[in-house]
């Protein structure tokens, strides 16, 4: 009877490649595989460390789980991820329900750590965080049409407020002949949207070629068969170039929408921040990339509190968004993390104030959003399908302007049965703030 083992994986999506690699090689030696950890023997968390909520998330789920253990349901819990990699000496105490407790650096000798806990030995364990893997065999857990595509591991940019540097290490491009190769297995097993992500994806190649090659890589990935959609995810600003807007702008296959978290619009906030520009920089520049790339749907994130924001610089940061109409936007309040720069800055913001500013900012957008929408009326658009709603009797998907998982859904009726991974065409007949209604058009559209 072989073991099962169920995975519970946290946090951004470059996270779940990691679980996905680790499914791979767990699966490959023998181990069963099944979806909630209820029905498991053995239970892997995959956590995030990256700010406080997540946190939070990871301890309540490993504290549910330690539950499960404790009543019989399961046996084992082994738990990874950035939380164990950034608390390292304080892991394995403050979770003696763990039977393992390793680092991103024994990702990739996930079957040598279930090894030991089934021998009945608590395994802690935490190689190099420059021996996690940059690529390799994975399952899909997404749905089936659609995968993420992960260029590269950790960051340099060591923006002031931010843990990733110390928990993930320096930015390491993957080699481009293993990113291609690996686009060409998703190709091959039915992925026709490609989600490009790194924590920075426009600094891919710099460190192993010496120069961007992000422009590059899209276009070979785009040269290859049963790729349909191709989506870029964290660009930063000042490394957006007209050769990647260009490549935008005349490939087919790469979806015109860029996600640009410029996390502020105000110089000083945002050289405190060691972030790049101001007001008049980031409006400058999203000017251009909208005359460069018509029809672009721009997204970005912001941060509201950060140590010393004032009044008015987050009245400047509200009227920013107000004039520039991002399609996309998310805001969140700033968190204070253990380690970083930022954390000892004077003039912390309370919490209360910082989450009352992202909301103001959030409101805003919902309202940019529903008029943005509204315009929307009407037109045809393509949408791939993602499910049958049986509440609402219709089938949902996403559009090109929306990112799986972070953006907006489209709610359809078709006279024809559909599957998941179809492409059709879509006439909007009414919206919401968020999300669109249609109807499909022309059955025949779908592939």
């Amino acid at each position: 009877m072989p073991v099962k083992v169920g995975m519970v994986s946290l946090g951004c999506s470059k996270n779940l490649v990691d679980s996905e690699r680790m499914l791979y090689k767990l699966r490959k030696h023998g181990y069963q595989l099944v979806s909630e950890p209820g029905l498991a023997d053995v239970a892997v968390v995959n956590t995030c460390g990256f700010i406080q909520s997540a946190k939070e998330e990871a301890i309540e789920t490993i504290l549910e789980l330690g539950k499960l253990k404790a009543d019989g349901t399961l046996k084992k819990i082994v738990i990874t991820g950035c939380l164990t990699e950034r608390y390292r000496e304080e892991a394995a105490e403050l979770f003696p329900e763990a039977d393992a407790v390793v680092g991103i650096g024994s990702n990739k000798d996930i079957v040598d750590v279930l090894d030991h806990v089934l021998a009945n030995e608590r395994y802690i364990n935490f190689a190099p965080k420059l021996d996690a893997e940059l690529t390799g065999e994975r399952i899909i857990s997404t749905l089936p049409f659609f995968a993420y595509l992960k260029i590269a591991e950790g960051c340099s940019n060591c923006c002031t407020y931010c843990a990733i540097p110390m928990i993930r290490g320096k930015f390491r491009s993957v080699p481009m002949e293993d990113v291609l190769s690996e686009a060409q297995w998703l190709a091959e097993n039915g992925v026709s949207e490609i989600v490009v992500i790194a924590q920075d994806t426009t600094r891919y190649g710099e460190d192993l070629y010496g120069q961007a090659k992000l422009p590059e890589l899209l276009e070979k990935i785009a040269g290859i068969d049963g790729i349909r959609w191709i989506r870029v995810l964290y660009c930063y600003p000042e490394r957006i170039t007209d050769e990647l807007l260009d490549l935008m702008a005349r490939e087919e296959k790469i979806v015109k929408y860029l996600d640009i978290p410029i996390q502020h619009c105000s110089g000083e906030i945002l050289s405190r921040m060691n972030r790049w520009g101001d007001e008049q920089q980031l409006e400058a520049l999203m000017n251009h990339i909208r005359e460069r790339v018509p029809g672009i749907i721009l997204r970005t994130t912001l941060i509201t509190g950060f140590p010393g924001e004032t009044g008015e610089q987050f009245n400047e940061l509200a009227e920013f968004v107000k004039r520039v109409r991002f399609d996309r936007l998310g805001c969140f309040a700033y968190s204070q993390e253990d380690g970083t720069k930022a954390a000892e800055f004077p003039d912390q913001i309370d919490s209360e104030t910082a989450a009352h500013r992202a909301d103001i900012i959030m409101e805003q957008q919902m309202l940019i959003s529903s008029e943005n929408n509204e315009r929307l009326m009407g037109t045809e658009t393509t949408a791939v399908v993602e499910g049958f709603d049986r509440f609402g009797e219709c089938w949902f998907g996403r559009t090109a302007a929306d990112a799986p998982d972070i953006d907006g859904k489209v709610f359809f009726t078709s006279e024809k049965r559909l599957n998941i991974g179809d492409y059709v065409n879509i006439r909007i007949t009414d919206t919401l703030d968020y999300d669109l209604i249609g109807e499909v058009t022309d059955n025949e559209s779908a592939e």
